[in-house]
């Protein structure tokens, strides 16, 4: 008799399937409702999808001059990696900030860093995503800025706004506000868009950190879906149509190492979308069902040993997310469990994109392993216990009070402890880390990106000669105007982007907020 096994999810894996094992669930045509084969008929013949290599570090400057390298070489979208201090709403000169300015991506203060990051990059042609949740409307509002001074019109500009607040109290941390109080920024945003920049992605519900904080390929489904109803439910609260705000909605997932289980993933998560969307909020529009997503490859999979081998594991990553149907797609660097990124490592990360999309053929036909008896149940198998999970989601009172109560970070916690016992048992098995692992596996002689101290310094001398150079009582003026609107309840953006506009900095706004919304302290997850 074979051994029984068990995948991460719990699911158990037979040692052969002759059948599709379990309920068999339809996912439709590709194109058709309920997408689980894929958003469009044709998928990657008529466009491959989204290359959007995530990038950002030093300076606006520096930053620039990457995007640009990245451009030159063929990526079809850029993505903003921020730094700590301005993912948290503080300015560079901050005491908090200090040691932190352009470490682990671009240091943003002002008006003026989003026109120097984005200079010569026209972007009424170039998608840009933003990676930043706490203070995103502020972020967006300086990119908006820009754009009027260009003289572009919103309704050119198309990209996305991560935005995503729930998954910061539940696994990565950059809140700054209560949950209520996030929640109206995000509702802002949705609202503000609708009518004035059409073409934006108001919100990337990820997945993707849930992950990455350890949970299980299930939980990232079941928890990401019930953030994203959480989404929907304070929209509808705010009395905004919910058909002109769920198309503008994407998702962002982490493409992680089971491949099979991560094509299959995708599959369940547009099933189970279309159906939460048009069966519980009764939406109407098919692009409100449409689930489309960005994925990104596993950085808690990378390696400082042999670094050399993650490109291994992102090649086989990235094909799991083509295969599953992905919109958009960034490939880790080789080094980047040692470092940012080097500007031959994102190379050679945007070729092996280059590589699947043109020269492996699996992007000519929709759905490729669709009848494949394994991926068919193994999909099955997600849709039934995600759908259970969700319930229990929404029993404990939904997202909110599942995360205020440190239910949903206590879940993923124990699944990251059950994960890294099982590498350490020797269960699971890390090429190089817990087997066949030799002794010189650390790449010491490899080069690496390194952040010099002088850009905190240069950054700070930049910002202060700013608030030297603008007209401080305007910008005062515009500062009270986003206050008093944050006592009221009116929509901030239009003040955001007029505060900005006139000189006012990420860490004064979001220093007004925290005067009026105060800031937020978690709960001890007890185990």
């Amino acid at each position: 008799m074979a051994t029984s096994l068990n995948n991460a999810s719990g699911i158990p894996i037979s040692p052969c399937y002759d059948e599709v094992d379990g309920p068999l669930h339809d996912l439709g045509s590709p194109g058709a409702f309920p997408f689980g084969r894929g958003v469009r008929a044709d998928m990657y013949r008529g466009r491959l999808w989204t290359m959007r290599q995530y990038a950002g570090f030093a300076t606006a400057a520096e930053s620039n001059a990457r995007y640009r390298y990245l451009l030159e070489r063929g990526t079809t979208g850029l993505s903003v990696a921020f730094d700590l201090p301005t993912q948290l709403g503080h300015d560079s000169d901050a005491p908090l900030a200090r040691g932190e300015v352009g470490k682990v991506g671009v240091a943003i203060d002002s008006v003026a860093d989003m026109e120097t990051l984005f200079e010569g990059i026209p972007l009424d042609s170039v998608t840009v995503s933003m990676t930043i949740n706490a203070p995103a409307s502020i972020i967006l509002a300086m990119l908006l800025a820009v754009a009027r001074r260009r003289g572009i019109p919103f309704e050119k500009l198309g990209g996305t706004i991560q935005n995503d607040v729930l998954k910061e109290y539940a696994a990565r941390g950059t809140y700054i506000y209560p949950p209520t109080q996030s929640m109206r920024l995000v509702t802002d945003v949705m609202a503000y868009c609708a009518e004035h920049v059409p073409q934006w992605n108001t919100i990337s519900i990820s997945g993707y950190h849930i992950r990455e904080a350890g949970s299980t390929a299930l939980e990232e489904i079941a928890f990401t879906l019930s953030n994203a109803k959480a989404y929907l439910r304070a929209a509808r609260d705010t009395g905004i149509d919910l058909d002109a705000v769920a198309p503008r909605l994407s998702f962002f997932w982490n493409a992680h190492n089971d491949f099979f289980e991560e094509i299959a993933k995708f599959r369940a998560a547009r099933y189970l979308w279309a159906h939460i969307t048009r069966d519980e909020f009764g939406c109407k529009d098919p692009r409100s069902q449409m689930l489309r997503f960005h994925t990104q490859t596993a950085g808690s999979t990378l390696t400082a040993q042999e670094p050399d081998n993650n490109v291994v594991r992102v090649t086989l990553q990235a094909l799991a997310a083509v295969l599953g149907g992905t919109q958009s797609l960034h490939t880790n660097g080789k080094d980047e469990a040692l470092a940012l990124p080097t500007a031959d490592s994102a190379k050679l990360a945007l070729r092996t994109q280059q590589i699947i999309g043109y020269e492996s053929g699996v992007a000519s036909v929709a759905d490729p392993l669709a009848g494949s008896y394994y991926v068919e149940s193994l999909t099955n198998a997600l849709i039934e216990r995600a759908t259970q999970l969700i319930a229990q989601v929404d029993d404990l009172g939904g997202s909110v009070a599942a995360i205020e109560s440190g239910w949903m970070q206590g879940r993923i916690a124990d699944s990251s402890y059950a994960a890294q016992q099982a590498i350490e048992r020797g269960e699971s098995v890390v090429v190089a880390v817990n087997k066949f692992v030799e002794s010189n596996a650390n790449a010491a002689s490899m080069p690496l990106q390194r952040i010099d101290d002088r850009i905190e310094r240069e950054q700070v001398d930049r910002l202060q000669t700013y608030r030297q150079q603008r007209d401080a009582a305007e910008t005062t003026r515009r500062l009270e105007c986003v206050r008093n609107a944050a006592h009221t309840g009116e929509n901030l953006m239009p003040h955001f982007l007029e505060a900005v506009d006139a000189g006012a900095t990420l860490g004064e706004v979001c220093n007004v907020l925290r005067d009026v919304f105060g800031t937020y302290h978690a709960k001890e997850v007890v185990a």
